[in-house]
Protein backbone atom coordinates (compact mmCIF):
# COMPACT_ATOMS: atom_id res chain seq x y z
CA UNK A 1 0.00 0.00 0.00
CA UNK A 2 1.21 3.17 -0.81
CA UNK A 3 2.48 5.29 1.66
CA UNK A 4 0.49 9.02 2.63
CA UNK A 5 2.31 11.81 2.70
CA UNK A 6 2.46 14.26 5.54
CA UNK A 7 3.18 18.10 5.85
CA UNK A 8 3.77 19.68 9.16
CA UNK A 9 2.37 23.34 9.12
CA UNK A 10 4.53 25.10 11.91
CA UNK A 11 5.53 28.68 12.68
CA UNK A 12 5.10 31.03 16.04
CA UNK A 13 1.93 32.39 16.46
CA UNK A 14 0.42 34.69 14.72
CA UNK A 15 2.57 34.24 11.91
CA UNK A 16 -0.43 33.24 9.25
CA UNK A 17 -0.55 29.17 9.46
CA UNK A 18 -4.23 29.45 9.12
CA UNK A 19 -4.05 31.74 6.28
CA UNK A 20 -2.03 29.41 4.70
CA UNK A 21 -4.07 26.45 5.69
CA UNK A 22 -7.33 27.80 4.37
CA UNK A 23 -5.38 28.61 1.03
CA UNK A 24 -4.36 24.92 0.36
CA UNK A 25 -8.25 23.92 1.48
CA UNK A 26 -9.77 26.12 -1.05
CA UNK A 27 -7.38 26.29 -4.12
CA UNK A 28 -7.59 23.32 -6.94
CA UNK A 29 -4.70 21.24 -6.87
CA UNK A 30 -6.91 18.42 -6.95
CA UNK A 31 -5.71 17.09 -3.25
CA UNK A 32 -7.80 15.65 -0.65
CA UNK A 33 -6.28 16.48 2.04
CA UNK A 34 -7.27 15.32 5.94
CA UNK A 35 -6.48 18.19 8.61
CA UNK A 36 -4.66 17.84 12.33
CA UNK A 37 -4.59 20.88 14.01
CA UNK A 38 -2.77 21.08 17.50
CA UNK A 39 -4.22 23.83 19.68
CA UNK A 40 -2.99 26.05 22.72
CA UNK A 41 -5.58 27.23 24.77
CA UNK A 42 -9.04 26.41 26.87
CA UNK A 43 -11.02 27.15 23.90
CA UNK A 44 -10.89 25.55 21.00
CA UNK A 45 -11.43 27.82 17.81
CA UNK A 46 -8.71 26.88 15.24
CA UNK A 47 -11.58 24.65 14.01
CA UNK A 48 -13.96 27.58 13.38
CA UNK A 49 -11.45 29.63 11.98
CA UNK A 50 -11.03 27.57 9.19
CA UNK A 51 -12.97 27.70 6.05
CA UNK A 52 -14.75 24.21 4.57
CA UNK A 53 -13.26 22.66 7.39
CA UNK A 54 -16.91 19.85 7.70
CA UNK A 55 -14.94 16.87 9.31
CA UNK A 56 -11.96 16.40 7.62
CA UNK A 57 -10.31 18.74 10.77
CA UNK A 58 -9.52 16.98 13.94
CA UNK A 59 -8.40 18.93 16.25
CA UNK A 60 -5.60 17.90 19.57
CA UNK A 61 -5.89 19.94 22.66
CA UNK A 62 -3.35 19.33 24.97
CA UNK A 63 -3.97 20.95 27.97
CA UNK A 64 -0.11 21.75 28.77
CA UNK A 65 1.52 24.57 26.51
CA UNK A 66 4.55 22.13 25.42
CA UNK A 67 3.84 19.07 26.11
CA UNK A 68 4.73 15.96 23.73
CA UNK A 69 1.68 15.12 21.13
CA UNK A 70 3.27 11.72 20.00
CA UNK A 71 0.12 10.08 21.81
CA UNK A 72 -2.25 12.05 20.79
CA UNK A 73 -1.13 12.41 17.24
CA UNK A 74 -0.67 8.71 16.79
CA UNK A 75 -4.52 7.93 17.94
CA UNK A 76 -5.94 10.41 15.45
CA UNK A 77 -3.81 9.16 12.38
CA UNK A 78 -4.87 5.70 13.46
CA UNK A 79 -8.33 6.91 13.10
CA UNK A 80 -7.95 8.53 9.62
CA UNK A 81 -7.02 5.32 8.07
CA UNK A 82 -10.47 3.40 9.17
CA UNK A 83 -11.34 6.29 6.27
CA UNK A 84 -8.26 5.81 4.11
CA UNK A 85 -10.89 6.28 0.65
CA UNK A 86 -11.30 9.45 1.82
CA UNK A 87 -8.09 11.53 1.68
CA UNK A 88 -4.60 11.27 0.31
CA UNK A 89 -2.46 13.92 2.23
CA UNK A 90 -2.20 14.43 5.87
CA UNK A 91 -1.77 18.14 6.92
CA UNK A 92 -0.63 19.18 10.57
CA UNK A 93 -0.75 22.48 12.04
CA UNK A 94 1.25 22.92 14.81
CA UNK A 95 0.24 25.44 17.75
CA UNK A 96 2.62 28.25 17.71
CA UNK A 97 4.41 26.98 20.99
CA UNK A 98 5.38 23.78 19.23
CA UNK A 99 8.75 22.63 19.05
CA UNK A 100 7.86 20.37 15.62
CA UNK A 101 10.59 17.97 16.39
CA UNK A 102 7.78 15.51 18.59
CA UNK A 103 5.59 15.34 15.49
CA UNK A 104 8.15 14.49 12.97
CA UNK A 105 9.68 11.98 15.52
CA UNK A 106 6.02 10.12 15.46
CA UNK A 107 7.20 9.12 11.45
CA UNK A 108 10.60 7.72 12.29
CA UNK A 109 10.49 6.19 15.22
CA UNK A 110 6.66 4.16 15.72
CA UNK A 111 6.99 1.52 13.44
CA UNK A 112 3.57 1.53 12.47
CA UNK A 113 3.22 4.91 11.48
CA UNK A 114 6.25 4.64 9.27
CA UNK A 115 4.65 1.85 7.81
CA UNK A 116 1.39 4.16 6.48
CA UNK A 117 2.91 7.51 6.27
CA UNK A 118 5.78 9.46 4.73
CA UNK A 119 6.58 13.31 6.51
CA UNK A 120 7.14 15.00 3.21
CA UNK A 121 8.32 18.53 4.53
CA UNK A 122 8.24 20.37 7.59
CA UNK A 123 6.88 24.12 6.64
CA UNK A 124 7.21 26.92 8.91
CA UNK A 125 5.99 30.40 8.23
CA UNK A 126 8.31 33.16 9.88
CA UNK A 127 6.01 36.42 10.80
CA UNK A 128 8.57 38.84 9.15
CA UNK A 129 7.22 41.77 11.03
CA UNK A 130 7.36 40.11 14.90
CA UNK A 131 9.44 36.98 14.61
CA UNK A 132 12.24 39.44 16.57
CA UNK A 133 10.79 39.48 19.64
CA UNK A 134 11.03 35.85 19.92
CA UNK A 135 13.57 34.65 18.14
CA UNK A 136 15.92 35.64 21.02
CA UNK A 137 14.23 33.78 24.00
CA UNK A 138 12.69 31.51 22.39
CA UNK A 139 13.94 28.06 21.86
CA UNK A 140 10.31 27.40 20.00
CA UNK A 141 10.70 29.64 16.97
CA UNK A 142 14.60 29.21 16.88
CA UNK A 143 13.53 24.96 16.48
CA UNK A 144 10.80 25.80 14.44
CA UNK A 145 13.16 27.76 11.50
CA UNK A 146 15.85 25.14 12.16
CA UNK A 147 13.76 21.99 11.14
CA UNK A 148 12.18 23.58 8.12
CA UNK A 149 12.10 22.30 4.57
CA UNK A 150 10.24 25.73 3.48
CA UNK A 151 10.61 28.74 5.50
CA UNK A 152 8.01 31.28 4.58
CA UNK A 153 8.50 34.95 5.21
CA UNK A 154 4.83 35.83 5.79
CA UNK A 155 3.99 39.69 6.49
CA UNK A 156 6.94 40.74 4.01
CA UNK A 157 4.93 44.28 2.84
CA UNK A 158 4.77 45.33 6.85
CA UNK A 159 8.53 45.67 7.21
CA UNK A 160 11.22 47.29 4.76
CA UNK A 161 12.96 45.84 1.98
CA UNK A 162 16.34 46.25 4.05
CA UNK A 163 14.70 44.57 6.99
CA UNK A 164 13.21 41.67 5.18
CA UNK A 165 16.92 41.26 3.41
CA UNK A 166 18.10 40.83 7.09
CA UNK A 167 15.62 38.50 8.27
CA UNK A 168 16.87 36.04 5.46
CA UNK A 169 20.21 36.35 6.09
CA UNK A 170 19.26 35.69 9.60
CA UNK A 171 17.25 32.51 8.91
CA UNK A 172 19.36 31.40 6.41
CA UNK A 173 22.30 31.57 8.97
CA UNK A 174 20.04 29.09 11.10
CA UNK A 175 19.00 26.13 8.28
CA UNK A 176 21.06 26.63 4.96
CA UNK A 177 19.18 24.14 3.60
CA UNK A 178 16.03 25.26 3.61
CA UNK A 179 14.06 26.90 0.62
CA UNK A 180 13.41 30.37 1.36
CA UNK A 181 10.04 32.04 0.07
CA UNK A 182 8.68 35.73 0.94
CA UNK A 183 5.21 36.41 1.37
CA UNK A 184 2.19 38.77 1.67
CA UNK A 185 -1.25 36.86 3.18
CA UNK A 186 1.14 33.63 2.75
CA UNK A 187 0.35 33.84 -0.78
CA UNK A 188 3.05 31.02 -1.81
CA UNK A 189 2.51 28.38 -4.74
CA UNK A 190 0.79 25.28 -3.28
CA UNK A 191 3.36 23.57 -5.30
CA UNK A 192 5.93 25.02 -3.20
CA UNK A 193 4.75 23.55 0.35
CA UNK A 194 3.24 20.46 -0.73
CA UNK A 195 5.18 17.20 -2.18
CA UNK A 196 8.06 18.99 -1.70
CA UNK A 197 9.56 15.74 -1.88
CA UNK A 198 10.89 14.11 1.83
CA UNK A 199 11.94 15.72 5.27
CA UNK A 200 15.98 15.80 5.61
CA UNK A 201 16.35 13.16 8.58
CA UNK A 202 20.16 13.80 8.11
CA UNK A 203 19.97 17.74 9.29
CA UNK A 204 17.16 17.07 12.20
CA UNK A 205 19.82 14.70 13.41
CA UNK A 206 22.31 17.27 13.01
CA UNK A 207 20.23 19.81 14.66
CA UNK A 208 19.21 17.66 17.39
CA UNK A 209 21.40 14.27 18.15
CA UNK A 210 18.73 12.92 19.79
CA UNK A 211 16.13 13.41 17.23
CA UNK A 212 15.75 9.47 16.92
CA UNK A 213 15.78 8.98 20.39
CA UNK A 214 12.67 7.47 22.08
CA UNK A 215 10.34 10.50 22.68
CA UNK A 216 7.16 9.70 25.41
CA UNK A 217 4.38 11.91 26.64
CA UNK A 218 5.30 11.15 30.14
CA UNK A 219 7.90 11.99 32.16
CA UNK A 220 8.13 9.18 34.70
CA UNK A 221 7.58 6.24 35.05
CA UNK A 222 7.53 3.72 38.36
CA UNK A 223 7.00 0.16 39.41
CA UNK A 224 4.96 -1.06 42.30
CA UNK A 225 4.22 -4.16 44.07
CA UNK A 226 0.93 -4.48 45.27
CA UNK A 227 -1.43 -6.18 47.72
CA UNK A 228 -5.15 -6.82 46.42
CA UNK A 229 -6.83 -3.46 47.85
CA UNK A 230 -7.99 0.15 47.57
CA UNK A 231 -5.04 2.76 47.44
CA UNK A 232 -4.62 6.52 48.25
CA UNK A 233 -3.28 8.67 44.77
CA UNK A 234 -2.71 12.31 46.41
CA UNK A 235 -1.39 14.93 44.48
CA UNK A 236 -1.03 18.74 45.46
CA UNK A 237 -1.27 21.70 42.75
CA UNK A 238 1.48 21.89 40.27
CA UNK A 239 2.87 23.85 37.06
CA UNK A 240 -0.37 22.63 35.39
CA UNK A 241 -3.97 22.39 36.43
CA UNK A 242 -4.11 18.99 35.11
CA UNK A 243 -1.82 15.78 34.69
CA UNK A 244 -2.20 12.85 32.86
CA UNK A 245 -1.49 9.44 34.36
CA UNK A 246 -1.27 5.84 33.25
CA UNK A 247 -1.91 2.67 35.50
CA UNK A 248 -0.93 -0.65 33.87
CA UNK A 249 -0.72 -3.86 34.72
CA UNK A 250 2.90 -5.26 34.82
CA UNK A 251 3.73 -8.90 34.35
CA UNK A 252 6.26 -10.33 37.05
CA UNK A 253 9.97 -9.28 36.82
CA UNK A 254 8.62 -6.62 33.99
CA UNK A 255 10.06 -2.72 34.94
CA UNK A 256 7.32 0.07 33.68
CA UNK A 257 10.57 2.22 32.17
CA UNK A 258 11.92 -1.23 30.34
CA UNK A 259 11.84 -0.06 26.25
CA UNK A 260 9.56 -2.45 25.79
CA UNK A 261 7.06 -1.76 28.30
CA UNK A 262 7.24 1.80 27.82
CA UNK A 263 6.33 1.48 24.28
CA UNK A 264 3.51 -0.61 25.37
CA UNK A 265 2.53 2.71 27.71
CA UNK A 266 2.94 4.95 25.14
CA UNK A 267 0.06 3.27 22.97
CA UNK A 268 -2.19 3.17 25.85
CA UNK A 269 -1.49 6.68 26.44
CA UNK A 270 -2.79 7.04 22.28
CA UNK A 271 -6.08 6.81 23.82
CA UNK A 272 -8.64 8.88 24.86
CA UNK A 273 -8.32 10.54 28.52
CA UNK A 274 -10.96 10.41 30.74
CA UNK A 275 -11.49 13.27 33.21
CA UNK A 276 -11.28 12.51 36.77
CA UNK A 277 -12.01 14.69 39.75
CA UNK A 278 -10.55 14.15 43.13
CA UNK A 279 -12.11 11.16 45.30
CA UNK A 280 -12.92 9.86 41.32
CA UNK A 281 -11.48 6.05 41.22
CA UNK A 282 -8.06 5.35 38.50
CA UNK A 283 -8.86 2.17 36.62
CA UNK A 284 -6.06 -0.39 35.41
CA UNK A 285 -7.70 0.21 32.00
CA UNK A 286 -4.40 1.08 30.01
CA UNK A 287 -5.44 4.51 28.99
CA UNK A 288 -4.75 8.09 30.06
CA UNK A 289 -7.12 9.68 33.24
CA UNK A 290 -6.46 13.68 33.40
CA UNK A 291 -6.44 13.89 37.49
CA UNK A 292 -8.01 17.83 37.70
CA UNK A 293 -6.49 19.54 39.81
CA UNK A 294 -7.67 23.19 40.39
CA UNK A 295 -7.45 24.71 43.91
CA UNK A 296 -5.11 25.17 46.85
CA UNK A 297 -4.90 21.48 48.76
CA UNK A 298 -4.23 18.16 48.18
CA UNK A 299 -6.22 16.13 45.36
CA UNK A 300 -6.75 12.35 46.90
CA UNK A 301 -7.65 9.56 43.99
CA UNK A 302 -8.51 6.00 44.78
CA UNK A 303 -6.86 3.28 42.72
CA UNK A 304 -8.52 -0.02 43.53
CA UNK A 305 -6.00 -3.41 43.09
CA UNK A 306 -8.66 -6.21 42.29
CA UNK A 307 -5.41 -8.81 42.97
CA UNK A 308 -1.86 -8.36 44.29
CA UNK A 309 0.50 -8.01 41.45
CA UNK A 310 3.05 -5.52 39.63
CA UNK A 311 2.30 -2.22 38.17
CA UNK A 312 3.29 0.88 36.02
CA UNK A 313 2.83 4.38 36.77
CA UNK A 314 3.21 6.71 34.30
CA UNK A 315 3.09 10.56 34.95
CA UNK A 316 3.12 13.72 32.23
CA UNK A 317 5.04 15.23 34.80
CA UNK A 318 7.49 14.50 37.47
CA UNK A 319 5.90 13.36 40.73
CA UNK A 320 7.95 15.90 42.57
CA UNK A 321 6.48 18.25 40.72
CA UNK A 322 2.92 17.78 42.49
CA UNK A 323 4.23 15.66 45.61
CA UNK A 324 2.93 12.92 43.93
CA UNK A 325 2.50 10.14 46.95
CA UNK A 326 0.86 6.14 46.65
CA UNK A 327 -0.64 5.91 49.82
CA UNK A 328 -1.76 2.28 51.79
CA UNK A 329 -3.84 3.49 54.39
CA UNK A 330 -1.01 6.02 56.03
CA UNK A 331 1.57 4.19 55.02
CA UNK A 332 3.21 5.78 51.82
CA UNK A 333 4.17 2.94 49.13
CA UNK A 334 7.46 3.25 47.17
CA UNK A 335 8.43 2.10 44.11
CA UNK A 336 10.50 -0.90 43.37
CA UNK A 337 11.43 0.97 40.42
CA UNK A 338 11.63 4.38 38.60
CA UNK A 339 12.87 6.15 35.81
CA UNK A 340 12.76 10.10 34.85
CA UNK A 341 12.51 10.04 31.47
CA UNK A 342 13.89 13.56 29.36
CA UNK A 343 11.48 15.56 29.19
CA UNK A 344 9.81 16.87 26.21
CA UNK A 345 9.20 20.19 27.36
CA UNK A 346 10.42 22.59 29.96
CA UNK A 347 7.72 25.44 31.69
CA UNK A 348 7.74 28.72 31.21
CA UNK A 349 5.25 29.67 33.51
CA UNK A 350 5.17 32.99 32.58
CA UNK A 351 3.23 32.29 29.39
CA UNK A 352 -0.22 31.06 29.78
CA UNK A 353 -3.77 31.30 27.52
CA UNK A 354 -6.72 33.00 28.80
CA UNK A 355 -9.75 31.89 27.30
CA UNK A 356 -13.30 34.04 27.97
CA UNK A 357 -16.61 32.78 27.31
CA UNK A 358 -19.55 35.23 27.26
CA UNK A 359 -23.17 33.94 26.06
CA UNK A 360 -24.51 37.18 25.39
CA UNK A 361 -23.31 40.07 22.38
CA UNK A 362 -20.75 42.48 22.74
CA UNK A 363 -21.25 46.13 22.03
CA UNK A 364 -18.30 46.60 18.69
CA UNK A 365 -17.63 49.97 19.77
CA UNK A 366 -17.04 49.17 23.70
CA UNK A 367 -14.87 46.19 21.98
CA UNK A 368 -13.03 48.19 19.47
CA UNK A 369 -11.98 50.59 22.31
CA UNK A 370 -11.01 47.98 25.15
CA UNK A 371 -8.89 46.12 22.32
CA UNK A 372 -7.43 49.47 21.39
CA UNK A 373 -6.27 50.45 24.90
CA UNK A 374 -5.74 47.31 26.17
CA UNK A 375 -2.84 46.74 23.35
CA UNK A 376 -1.19 49.90 23.64
CA UNK A 377 -0.86 49.18 27.32
CA UNK A 378 0.03 45.41 27.14
CA UNK A 379 0.82 44.57 23.61
CA UNK A 380 4.50 43.51 24.11
CA UNK A 381 2.88 40.86 26.25
CA UNK A 382 0.53 39.71 24.20
CA UNK A 383 1.73 37.10 21.31
CA UNK A 384 -1.66 36.50 20.17
CA UNK A 385 -5.47 37.17 20.00
CA UNK A 386 -8.21 35.35 18.40
CA UNK A 387 -11.96 35.00 19.05
CA UNK A 388 -15.56 34.72 16.92
CA UNK A 389 -17.52 37.21 18.05
CA UNK A 390 -21.67 37.63 18.65
CA UNK A 391 -21.71 41.40 17.40
CA UNK A 392 -25.16 43.56 18.69
CA UNK A 393 -27.08 44.09 15.49
CA UNK A 394 -25.14 41.93 13.13
CA UNK A 395 -26.66 38.40 11.76
CA UNK A 396 -22.95 37.58 11.10
CA UNK A 397 -20.17 35.94 13.37
CA UNK A 398 -17.47 38.19 13.59
CA UNK A 399 -13.97 36.82 13.07
CA UNK A 400 -11.23 38.78 15.23
CA UNK A 401 -7.98 38.00 14.93
CA UNK A 402 -4.49 39.73 16.79
CA UNK A 403 -0.77 39.61 16.89
CA UNK A 404 1.00 42.11 19.49
CA UNK A 405 -0.48 45.50 18.69
CA UNK A 406 -1.77 44.70 15.50
CA UNK A 407 -4.82 43.41 15.03
CA UNK A 408 -8.14 43.29 12.70
CA UNK A 409 -11.74 41.64 11.95
CA UNK A 410 -14.21 40.62 9.62
CA UNK A 411 -17.22 39.34 8.90
CA UNK A 412 -17.93 35.65 8.29
CA UNK A 413 -20.76 33.63 7.78
CA UNK A 414 -24.47 33.95 9.37
CA UNK A 415 -24.70 32.61 12.37
CA UNK A 416 -27.87 30.38 11.16
CA UNK A 417 -28.89 27.78 13.84
CA UNK A 418 -25.87 27.64 15.34
CA UNK A 419 -25.66 28.85 19.53
CA UNK A 420 -24.32 32.70 19.20
CA UNK A 421 -21.85 33.05 21.76
CA UNK A 422 -18.11 35.53 21.88
CA UNK A 423 -15.12 33.57 22.47
CA UNK A 424 -11.59 35.25 23.20
CA UNK A 425 -8.54 33.81 23.73
CA UNK A 426 -5.33 35.42 24.60
CA UNK A 427 -2.22 33.56 24.78
CA UNK A 428 0.77 36.38 25.76
CA UNK A 429 3.41 36.64 28.65
CA UNK A 430 2.18 37.80 32.25
CA UNK A 431 -1.91 37.40 31.64
CA UNK A 432 -4.45 38.92 34.09
CA UNK A 433 -7.27 36.27 33.76
CA UNK A 434 -9.37 38.29 36.08
CA UNK A 435 -8.58 41.67 34.55
CA UNK A 436 -8.82 40.93 31.36
CA UNK A 437 -12.79 38.93 31.78
CA UNK A 438 -13.11 42.25 33.70
CA UNK A 439 -12.74 44.14 30.70
CA UNK A 440 -14.36 41.52 27.94
CA UNK A 441 -17.36 41.75 30.37
CA UNK A 442 -17.60 46.03 30.49
CA UNK A 443 -18.01 45.21 26.40
CA UNK A 444 -21.41 43.26 26.84
CA UNK A 445 -24.65 45.09 24.98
Amino acid sequence: MKKIPVTVLTGFLGSGKTTLLNRILTEQHGKRIAVIENEFGEIGIDQALVINADEEVFEMNNGCICCTVRGDLIRILGSLMKRRDKFDHVLVETTGMADPGPVAQTFFVDDDMRDLFTLDGIVTLVDAKHVRLHIEDSSECREQIAFADVLVLNKSDLVSPADLDALERRVRSMNAMARVLRATDADVPISSVLDVGGFDLDRAVATKPTFLAPEYPFEWAGTFDLHEGVYDVVLREGPDPSMDVVVMDLEAGERAHDKAVAERALRAWAHEAASLRAGGELSLRAAPSTLVLYGMGAKHFRLRVPKAGRIGLYTQHLPSEFGLKLLCGEIEVAAVASKEFAAGHSHDEEVSSVGIHLERAVDGDRLNEWLSKLLREKGTDIFRMKGILDIQGSDKRFVFQGVHMLFDGREDRLWGTERRASDLVFIGRNLDREELTRGFERCLA
